[in-house]
C-alpha cells in the first residue's frame, strides 16, 4: 500500500528577543513550524515529520500554505513515493513542490521549500526506522560519523551587555565543553569591537578559539579595515564580511586577510554555491563554507551543493552549516562534514541538541533516535506535536 501525505500543517511562531547583529535585530523574528502528516504507522503511532526554518529569516507561512503545501496535497500519491511505495521519495516530493517555479529568485521561496523538505526527511527516516544521519550514510555508501564537532554561537549585541557580560557568556560556553565560540562584530565602531574581542580572548585564554561574524555588513573599505585589525588575533575565522553575493569583495579581501574566512549561509542554491567557489576567491586549505539546508531548499538541494563543492576540489570537511539545528547535525554526521553551529542559549526551543546530549571537548555524539531526533528534545517536540496532533 502506497504511503500517503494526508496533511501539511504550518504555524508561524515568534522567536523574538532584544538581541541584534550588525544588520538586523530579532525583536519581531518568527519561524515557521511545519508538520507532514502521513498515513504510515510505526510503533503504534502515526508517522509525522517535522521541520522549521533557521533563525535570521522570517517564517514563511504564506508561501507554505498558499503555494507549496497545496501542490503536495494535490499531487498523485504514487508520484511522491519511492519504487517500493513503502516510503516517500524526498526528491520526488521536492520536484512536486517546485513544479511551475521559474529558476532564480532564491530568497523567501527557498526558505519555505527548505522547511517542508526538513519535515519530509524526518518522516522518511522515521518510516525507515533509522536516525536520519545513518539513513544518509547508508544511501550514499559511506560511513556515518556520529561524533560531530560543534561550536557555540552567541556574542550578540544586547541592551545592557557590557564587556563583563559578554566575557561571562563566552566563559559559560567554554565551561560547557565548547572549544570554539563565536561573537558578532560590525554593529559597533571598530575600536569598540576591538575591545570586545580582546575582552573575550582574555577571558577564554587558551581553552578555546574565537570566531567573529560581521553578518554581511561591510563594504570593501570597512572589510579591509577590520581585516587589518583582526589579523593581530589568532581567530578561528572571519565570517561573512560583505554582502553574500558580492563575490568580488570576498575575493579581494583574501589579499588582506591570510587567516581563515567563512561564508555561505545566505546563499540558497547550488548555482550560488558554485559561483562563490568560482569567483569568491575562497581557499580550500583554510576557508569554511556555511550553506544551511533549512534556508536553501532543503537537503535535496544541499546534496547538489555537496556535488558542486566536491567538483570544485573542496573537501566536505570544510563545510560547517549555519543554523544550529538538528537537521544540520544529521547532515554533518551522515556526510562527514566539518561540524555544526549551535546556539546553546538562544532561539529556543528550536536550536540545540536533544536533552541529554552533552558537549565534550568541542564534540557531541549523535543519539540513536529515529528521524532527525526531535523527540529527544522535550520542549521542542511538545511545540511540534501541538501543530499536528
Amino acid at each position: 500500500m502506497t504511503v500517503r501525505i494526508i496533511d501539511v500543517r504550518e504555524q508561524t511562531r515568534p522567536i523574538g528577543s532584544a538581541i541584534r547583529n550588525a544588520y538586523i535585530d530579532f525583536t519581531k523574528m518568527t519561524t515557521s513550524l511545519v508538520a507532514i502528516v502521513t498515513d504510515a504507522v510505526r510503533d503504534g503511532r502515526r508517522v509525522i515529520g517535522y521541520g522549521f526554518n533557521s533563525n535570521g529569516r522570517y517564517g514563511q507561512g504564506g508561501l507554505i500554505r498558499e503555494r507549496f503545501a497545496p501542490r503536495l496535497l494535490e499531487a498523485d500519491p504514487g508520484a511522491l513515493v519511492d519504487q517500493t511505495g513503502d516510503n516517500l521519495d524526498p526528491d520526488r516530493v521536492w520536484a512536486a513542490m517546485m513544479r511551475n517555479e521559474k529558476p532564480g529568485g532564491h530568497g523567501e521561496r527557498s526558505v519555505a521549500v527548505g522547511t517542508i523538505d526538513m519535515a519530509v526527511w524526518d518522516a522518511v527516516a522515521k518510516i525507515a526506522g533509522m536516525p536520519l544521519f545513518r539513513l544518509l550514510a547508508e544511501r550514499h555508501g559511506g560511513e556515518a560519523e556520529p561524533r560531530v564537532f560543534v561550536y557555540a554561537a552567541g556574542g550578540y549585541y544586547d541592551p545592557g551587555k557590557d564587556l563583563a557580560a559578554l566575557s561571562a557568556e563566552m566563559r559559560g560556553y567554554v565551561e560547557r565543553g565548547y572549544t570554539v565560540v563565536k561573537m558578532k562584530i560590525g554593529g559597533a565602531p571598530i575600536e569598540e569591537d576591538r575591545r570586545r574581542i580582546e575582552a573575550v580572548l582574555k577571558e577564554i585564554g587558551g581553552q578555546a578559539r574565537l570566531a567573529v561574524d560581521a553578518n554581511g555588513r561591510f563594504d570593501l573599505e570597512t572589510a579591509i579595515a577590520y581585516a587589518k585589525m583582526l589579523g593581530g588575533y589568532p581567530l578561528f575565522w572571519y565570517e561573512e564580511p560583505g554582502d553574500p553575493l558580492d563575490y568580488a569583495l570576498q575575493s579581494a579581501l583574501g589579499e588582506y586577510y591570510p587567516g581563515p574566512m567563512a561564508t555561505g549561509e545566505n546563499l540558497f542554491s547550488h548555482q550560488d554555491a558554485r559561483n562563490l567557489l568560482r569567483y569568491g576567491g575562497m581557499r580550500p586549505d583554510r576557508d569554511w563554507l556555511q550553506f544551511d539546508c533549512a534556508l536553501s531548499y532543503g537537503l535535496c538541494e544541499y546534496q547538489r551543493m555537496l556535488k558542486v563543492v566536491r567538483a570544485a576540489g573542496w573537501s566536505p570537511k570544510r563545510m560547517i552549516p549555519h543554523g544550529g539545528h538538528q537537521m544540520s547535525l544529521n547532515i554533518a554526521a551522515g556526510f562527514g562534514l566539518g561540524g555544526n553551529e549551535n546556539y546553546p542559549d538562544l532561539f529556543q526551543p528550536f536550536g540545540g541538541f536533544p536533552d541529554r546530549v552533552a558537549v565534550e571537548d568541542g564534540h557531541i555524539v549523535m543519539p540513536e533516535l529515529p528521524g532527525i531526533g526531535f523527540e529527544g528534545k522535550a520542549e521542542l517536540i511538545r511545540a511540534m506535536r501541538a501543530v499536528a496532533e
